[in-house]
C-alpha cells in the first residue's frame, strides 16, 4: 500500500472517529446520563474506533458523582462548543 493510500485510510477513520464523537454528544444531550449506561451504549473494544476513549481526551465530556445517582456524564462546555461548531446543535453544558 502507498503513503497516500495509508494517509487516506488514516483520515477516513479520523473523520469515522469525529462523526461518532458528534453523535456521542448528541445522544448524552442536555441532561447528564448515568455513567454505566453511557459506557455500556459507547464504549468498545476496537482500538480503530475509540469513541468513549477520544471524547473524555477531548475534553468533550465530564464525569461526577451526584449522592444518590452515582456517576453522571454530561457534555462539557468544550464539547458543546465542538457540537455547536461542527452540527450547528446547542446543548446545555456542565
Amino acid at each position: 500500500m502507498s503513503a497516500v493510500a495509508d494517509g487516506a485510510i488514516l483520515n477516513s477513520v479520523a473523520d469515522t472517529v469525529d462523526s461518532l464523537v458528534l453523535d456521542l454528544l448528541e445522544w448524552i444531550g442536555s441532561t447528564p446520563r448515568p455513567y454505566a449506561e453511557v459506557l455500556d451504549a459507547w464504549r468498545t473494544s476496537c482500538p480503530r474506533l475509540p469513541v468513549w476513549e477520544d471524547a473524555t481526551d477531548r475534553g468533550f465530556i465530564t464525569r461526577e458523582h451526584v449522592p444518590g445517582q452515582g456517576a453522571l456524564v454530561a457534555v462539557s462546555a468544550a464539547g458543546a462548543a465542538h457540537l455547536r461548531e461542527r452540527r450547528g446543535q446547542i446543548v446545555s453544558s456542565r
